[in-house]
């Protein structure tokens, strides 16, 4: 019995006249995504992509690939019959047979795709439910809440018959290279992966920038953030990752502006070096993890004061989340357990004890005035290094 992988899309079925190029954005991402896992053969027809696999011992690595792909909202196994009922109602009954005997209750869905097929979807339904009743006589058909659903799809090339229950769930949102591309500035937190992995959702390609402060952070530091960079990368294919040399702007601004301006006055520099890196990489976007409120650095006051040095867009997803709903996030996506390692970011190790909750943007500019502010982000951005990561 042959089988098959069904991946279904959502959103691109809205996109009207220019649904093929965002058809082949989608293509494209999961070939990317499968090319070094298995031998596959996929195509897409109807709003479905059909996936061979053809080393069945992968089928379920391919899957959980699959899964990550955005644009895509689901994955299920399915068994290929020929466009007959009685094979339809063979296949069924051998491919289905293991959740069909585990359940007290079942109904049959039909779509019938192929309007030359003989019979429609109701006939469909009706004939393969009164078969399977009959062969299972110890599970009673329920059209409201049955614990299986048999789901027949007769379509162009063939037919296929799958249990609704065993269909896996997809990212959904829009294929990568959709909507240009943003800058994330990534952290060794909880936030900053949950934000970039939102935005990536609807289409957008991201660049990741860190800052890092060594001796004061260690290269395990640097190493959790690539792990967590590499975890993006499995829904977004390659991150390009800029380390950006953060010591000197630190020990500057420790020994000339106020302690309880440090954290403001650092997130400025952050802010103005990444700009500065996504124009030379061509983003159209910076992508922060700020909440309202979570820390003192992400009051309202503190925000106007951080953003008012860049002139780009600024994408903060989780500007209105709690906590909670942020880490629940990050346990979905896969960083939870990275991000809470014990080494310390950049921007830990400088905070100071009583930092200024409700600052005045004039009072942080007259104490960033004491230092050559373009000439430690000139010296910062000629150590930039380049790291590309790749899915784990």
């Amino acid at each position: 019995m042959k089988e098959i992988l069904l991946a279904k899309y959502g959103e691109i079925i809205l996109k009207g006249g220019n649904r093929p190029r965002f058809e082949s954005m989608l293509m494209n991402n999961i070939a990317n995504s499968i090319k070094k896992v298995a031998d596959v053969k996929a195509r897409l027809m109807q709003a479905t992509i059909y996936v061979d696999v053809l080393e069945e011992e992968k089928t379920d690595l391919v899957m959980e690939r699959l899964a990550k792909v955005f644009g895509i909202v689901s994955v299920t196994r399915a068994a290929v019959c020929e466009k007959d009922i009685e094979d339809i109602k063979r296949v069924a009954k051998e491919y289905l047979a293991p959740d069909l005997e585990a359940a007290s209750s079942f109904k049959v869905e039909a779509k019938r795709s192929d309007k030359l097929f003989p019979m429609n979807s109701m006939e469909i339904s009706k004939e393969v439910g009164g078969f399977l009743d009959d062969e299972f006589p110890h599970i009673k058909a329920d059209m409201h809440h049955p614990e299986r659903t048999v789901r027949v799809e007769v379509r162009d090339f063939a037919a296929y018959v799958y249990c609704m229950e065993n269909k896996i769930k997809g990212q959904g949102g829009m294929p990568i290279g959709s909507g240009s591309k943003a800058t994330l500035l990534l952290s060794g937190g909880i936030d900053s992966p949950v934000a970039g992995h939102m935005i990536a959702k609807r289409g957008v390609e991201i660049d990741a920038v860190n800052f890092f402060s060594f001796p004061y952070t260690s290269e395990r530091a640097k190493e959790k953030v690539i792990e967590l960079a590499s975890i993006i990368a499995q829904y977004t294919s390659k991150i390009n990752l800029y380390v950006v040399p953060f010591t000197e702007i630190q020990l500057a601004i420790r020994d000339n502006c106020p302690e309880e301006h440090m954290t403001l006055i650092m997130r400025r520099f952050m802010m103005r070096i990444s700009e500065r890196l996504a124009r030379k990489h061509k983003s159209k976007a910076l992508i922060t993890g700020e909440s309202v409120g979570q820390v003192a650095s992400q009051t309202l006051a503190a925000l106007d004061v951080t953003n008012a040095v860049v002139d780009m867009p600024i994408l903060q997803p989780l500007i209105g989340m709690d906590k909670i709903e942020v880490v629940d996030r990050a346990r979905e996506l896969g960083t939870f357990e990275t991000s809470i390692l014990p080494y310390e970011d950049c921007c830990t190790v400088f905070t100071p004890k009583h930092p200024t909750v409700n600052p005045k943007r004039e009072n942080i500019e007259k104490s960033e005035s004491r230092l050559d502010v373009e000439k430690l982000i000139e010296e910062a951005l000629a150590g930039v290094e380049l790291i590309e990561v790749y899915p784990q």
